[in-house]
């Protein structure tokens, strides 16, 4: 197999040629180990060199021989160091793999290597000092997102057709929408969290992945999803495969469309134009489309935010042995340590109360609607050093308004547990991509896949390509 055609296939794709035996799991492997070597120099989105032997997996499951990249959230997998973008966390080995990587090995994924994120991973820019920024392949210029952003960064140039993510506040949809692609957060307890975890963010975060089609995300929904033993919570099982859904019948919906956010934050008027666009395209497909919101009380989604992302920086500095020293952790990690420290009982106990109000009134919202349309980000994907991590003006709460500002229509779905999934429907004047977000009611998964086939062919992506693209260097 040549660059130029492993550049030309999403993971399903591959897959099938793998199974047809036109081409050996092996051979695709080494191209792709070629991909993500020309790629990074292009996009900066590796944590690490890649690993010299890709990770144990199954040699038959329904993804074997996809190339595949990890997150640096660790821990993850066994043997493999993580940081979580650092300069505190020198390379802590994981000492057993996450249930979630036990499914990415039995899918028979062959992971090649760990992708960037922010320091802690609180923030939609991918830019820590450990790592430098990472570039976004449509315009280096400009950021890619956070915090899987150097996985977003490789699936857009062409390096891997899939990579995992995780979104604590909208870590994967934004990423996508920055970088063109597709990013589904699954439902609450849709996707196992543990053995480590009950619970990861207090029930805010959730782990699948990013991919550049709609059937890709559906069988990699289909490879990992379900409950594991001893999981507090699981979502309602699905009636069939994920696999199976972008190409069954939605049935007439009852669609919502907004593009004012909650918070009160500007909307670029093109963002706004391409949820617009979505919603038209549903309502010539025949349903019900009206402009209508969920009654979201922003103070509580704050409430709710703030205590729990302080805990989530702070937590691995709080557990060690000693303080962090303040020239290897970024301001608003430094900050975060001390602001955890006076948290007290009340606040977090108001956090869990936050959190039930947002999500009693969201989930009665989807007992009117069957699906929301809003815009993924509030803007255009931001230059870099909009999102300054590293500056000590900050509090955690400025720091969380600031990238609720640039992203305010994805936290308040980590708070309430639906399913949501960014699409690159838009593009704006100069070229770059734009994302829409659709979500559902809880556990219907199944519907946005749906939907998102059905906006997947009326207003395709396929054939976007960024300038950092591996096919820009071939032509």
């Amino acid at each position: 197999m040549e660059l130029h055609e492993y550049v030309r296939y999403d993971a399903v794709g591959l897959r099938g040629l793998i199974e047809a035996g036109e081409v050996t799991a092996a051979e695709v492997e080494t191209v792709a180990r070629e991909a993500l070597g020309t790629a990074n120099a292009e996009v900066n989105g590796l944590a690490l060199p890649l690993f010299p032997r890709a990770l144990d997996h199954s040699a038959d499951g329904p993804l074997a021989g996809v190339p595949f990249l990890i997150k640096d959230n660790g821990p993850v997998a066994e043997g493999v160091p993580f940081c979580c973008g650092s300069r505190s966390i020198e390379g802590v080995v994981a000492r057993h793999d996450t249930e979630l990587m036990t499914r990415f090995r039995a899918a028979g994924l062959v992971t090649l290597g760990m992708t960037t994120v922010p320091e802690m991973l609180i923030s939609f820019s991918t830019e820590s000092v450990r790592y430098g920024p990472t570039l976004n392949p449509w315009d280096p210029r400009r950021g890619v997102g956070g915090s899987s952003g150097g996985a977003a960064a490789l699936v857009a140039a062409g390096a891997v057709p899939m990579a995992h993510g995780s979104d604590g506040a909208g870590s994967i949809r934004i990423p996508a929408s920055c970088c063109g692609l597709v990013g589904l957060k699954p439902s609450r307890g849709r996707t196992p969290c543990g053995p480590d975890l009950g619970e990861a963010l207090f029930g805010l975060s959730y782990e699948l992945g990013l991919t550049r089609t709609v059937r890709d995300t559906a069988h990699l929904l289909d490879a990992v999803q379900g409950p594991a033993p001893g999981d507090k919570y699981t979502a309602p099982p699905p009636t069939g495969r994920y696999a199976d859904e972008p190409g069954a019948d939605p049935g007439v919906l009852r669609v919502a469309v907004t593009t004012r956010a909650w918070s009160g934050a500007a909307v670029d008027p093109e963002v706004a134009a391409a949820a617009v666009e979505a919603g038209r395209v549903l309502e010539k497909a025949g349903h019900l489309v009206t402009e209508a919101s969920p009654a979201v009380d922003w103070d509580a989604v704050m409430r709710a935010m703030v205590p729990t992302a302080t805990l989530a920086v702070a937590a691995p500095l709080l557990t060690a042995l000693r303080p962090p020293d303040p020239a290897k952790v970024e301001a608003v990690t430094l900050r975060a340590f001390e602001e955890a420290r006076e948290l007290g009982v009340a606040r977090l106990m108001g956090a869990f109360d936050a959190q039930n109000r947002v999500s009693r009134l969201v989930g009665a919202f989807f007992t009117g609607y069957d699906l929301l349309v809003t815009p993924t980000l509030g803007r255009l994907p931001a230059p870099h050093g909009t999102l300054r991590y590293d500056d000590p003006g900050h509090t955690v709460t400025s720091w969380l308004e600031s990238i609720f500002d640039y992203g305010p229509f994805t936290a308040v779905f980590n708070i309430s547990g639906q399913p949501a999934i960014s699409l690159p429907l838009g593009r704006s004047e100069e070229g770059l991509p734009i994302g829409v977000q659709l979500v559902a009611a809880y556990g219907r998964e199944d519907l946005l896949l749906r939907v998102a086939a059905r906006l997947e062919e009326a207003m395709p992506w396929k054939n976007r390509t960024p300038a950092r693209h591996l096919l820009a260097g071939l032509r």
